[in-house]
């Protein structure tokens, strides 16, 4: 088994990094040339830039009992695809129950942007201790599901 990061701004990337250490899991964080990282425990892998392209190299790296970190409903639903399982940084666990109603609302919530009209739909609230608390405890509960 092996944790993989959609790294780029991903902000729960410490909490990954010391779980996955506690349990002795490899991890590896993949982001674009626009965000570079360094780690002193993850394998770290830049991707160039482009469209989808990190998300493009996850999904072709992670295999059967891996687990994803990524907020990107899409990647999620191609990882569970592959069995392996996906997390959102929130700490929501995606799975095959609820990954089809998240893509019909990613795909709502595009095309009320895409229409012309003066409804605009309100970015994330920011971001909380409480936020990293909530993720931390999902993501212990499904390393230890997984392991």
């Amino acid at each position: 088994m092996r944790i993989y990061v959609d790294a780029d701004a991903c902000p729960v990337t410490s909490i990954v990094e010391k779980t996955a250490k506690e349990y002795k899991i490899p991890v590896t964080l993949l982001c674009d040339t626009n965000h570079i990282l360094n780690s002193g425990y993850s394998e770290v892998i830049v991707i160039g830039a482009g469209a989808d392209a990190v998300d493009i190299a996850l999904i072709n790296k992670c295999e059967k009992g891996d687990i994803v970190v990524t907020q990107d409903y899409g990647v999620a639903a191609l990882a569970l695809g592959k069995k392996a399982f996906a997390i959102h940084q929130s700490g929501k666990i995606f799975n095959d129950d609820n990954i089809e109603g998240l893509l019909m609302d990613r795909h709502l919530a595009k095309k009320s942007r895409m229409s012309k009209s003066k409804h605009h739909l309100k970015g994330p609230k920011k971001r909380t201790k409480d936020d990293d608390i909530r993720f931390e405890k999902a993501f212990r509960e499904l390393i230890e599901k997984v392991i």
